[in-house]
């Protein structure tokens, strides 16, 4: 079964935890695994620390300086950054659920990443049933 839900972002470079989205998604009981993915390539999803505000905003400044906007490249719409960032943290994560609950670690949320926005994005996800 597929669901959609959008984002909408603020800034171009914003990392929004999405956890509660996708966990709304899941009926109570629900045994199997969930794949969440944006269909976007300029885009991403990742798993990391939730509780503290300050590791979304350390890896949107590291990625930032790693791949900075103005770089030497060669893509003519201005956004080559934003595809490398994307590709580098992929487009997708794969979530166990049991019980009608994401699996997570204690410390862990599940987040959308824009790097070319801001913009309005689809995220997809597809549940699986044991």
């Amino acid at each position: 079964m597929k669901k959609t839900f959008q984002i909408k972002t603020d800034k171009r470079i914003q990392t929004t935890d999405i956890t509660a989205m996708v966990q709304d998604l899941i009926d109570p009981g629900y045994e199997g695994i969930c794949v969440v993915y944006t269909p976007h390539t300029t885009t991403a999803i990742g798993i990391n620390e939730g509780a503290d505000p300050d590791v979304a905003s350390d890896i949107e400044r590291t990625l930032a300086n790693l791949f900075p906007k103005d770089g030497d490249y060669r893509h003519f719409e201005g956004n080559s950054d934003s595809h490398l960032k994307s590709i580098l943290t992929g487009p997708s994560e794969t979530i166990i659920i049991e019980n009608g609950k994401l699996v997570l670690g204690q410390w862990q949320s599940i987040y959308f990443c824009e790097f070319d926005g801001p913009r309005t994005r689809n995220v997809y996800v597809r549940l699986l049933a044991d």
